[in-house]
């Protein structure tokens, strides 16, 4: 028996949105450069059961001895490890067209493969600019069903509030670190704010403060007005961009950051529409941070071929169950 055109265009629409999901995870990542370097790191991690759990190294055995000849060691038991635990959440986007385009469109498959369209890329450019949203969130959108983004990761006070379900006013090991930059002691300016002629010397400070051997900051991400203080105090060094860097060539606006005996890149995150705090620049160890999802909702479509049954429309939905989780924070710092 023939489809309907009704179900016909519910047919088409899950077959172009089940030939579009496989992109959906790429899709998003490549949208901001946190989340595509997390990718390419391979922190994009899946989980299974209720909670996400980050396993967290927070302390030493106490075991290591200085000893001669038949000195005792110091063999003891000790915690070294714990779990912080992070409820995932679930967000979506959906697709939804009316009996009334369809019908608007029935004349031939290429009209209604362009009034799909139309809608995805509707759906894709929600999808990618809600979550990048919410990435710089502090979770409380929604009744706290928002992801906790990079504002509860690295919070103007780390030493307040429970994160993970650890408490940071407890456990100093728990807290990244905040810099304002009108209060803070200043080793190399006398600067209350974050200008060309200070924004080098603050930065240089923030790294190495949060520096230990080979580990501590690799991406620092800047709200318009730091990146544009950084590029007036770099624009007459010529070796300031990368053209041939990752982030470059993943087409996402940096400039290189050498100093503190390190170098990074610095990736504009302000722009139209940005979700990036003004006046802000967060110092990421991106080793230390995870995307966690759900295998089974993976910026995937989901929920059949659906017809609400008191409207004459069509609907699919896109959506993903995951957090974003820190599991070392002493190595990142927020400057403002």
């Amino acid at each position: 028996m023939a489809l309907n055109p009704n179900e016909r265009l519910q047919e088409a629409l899950s077959l172009a949105i089940e030939d579009r999901s496989t992109g959906y995870q790429d899709l998003v990542s490549n949208s901001n450069v946190l989340l595509a370097v997390m990718k390419s790191k391979g922190m994009w991690k899946t989980f299974e059961g209720p909670t996400i759990r980050e396993r967290l190294l927070y302390n030493e055995s106490g075991t290591y001895t200085r000893y001669s000849g038949y000195q005792f060691l110091n063999p003891k038991p000790a915690d070294l490890v714990n779990d912080a635990e992070f409820t995932p959440k679930m967000a979506a986007v959906s697709v939804v067209l009316s009996m009334e385009d369809i019908l608007q469109n029935n004349g031939s498959t290429a009209q209604l493969m362009n009034i799909m369209d139309l809608h995805l890329e509707a759906a894709e450019t929600e999808l990618e600019d809600r979550f990048v949203e919410d990435l710089h969130s502090d979770g409380t959108a929604d009744g706290g069903r928002q992801i906790g983004g990079l504002q509860l990761a690295l919070p103007t006070d780390p030493t307040a509030g429970t994160y993970g379900g650890i408490s940071r006013a407890s456990n100093a090991i728990w807290r990244t670190s905040a810099y304002d930059a009108s209060t803070a002691s200043w080793d190399q300016t006398s600067e209350t704010a974050v200008t060309k002629t200070s924004v080098k010397p603050m930065f240089n400070q923030v790294v190495i403060e949060r520096s230990r051997g080979r580990t501590g900051p690799d991406l620092i991400l800047s709200s318009q007005e730091h990146y544009g203080a950084y590029m007036g105090a770099t624009e007459a060094i010529q070796r300031i961009t990368d053209g041939g860097g990752k982030i470059a060539k993943l087409g996402f606006p940096s400039l290189k950051f050498y100093g503190a005996g390190k170098s990074m890149d610095i990736v504009l995150e302000g722009g139209i529409g940005s979700a990036m705090p003004s006046d802000t620049s967060y110092f990421l160890t991106t080793d230390h941070l995870r995307f966690r999802y759900h295998k089974d909702r993976n910026f995937s479509k989901f929920g059949g071929k659906q017809t609400p049954v008191n409207q004459d429309a069509v609907v699919q939905h896109i959506g993903f169950y995951g957090e974003l989780t820190l599991c070392n924070p002493l190595h990142m710092a927020k400057l403002y």
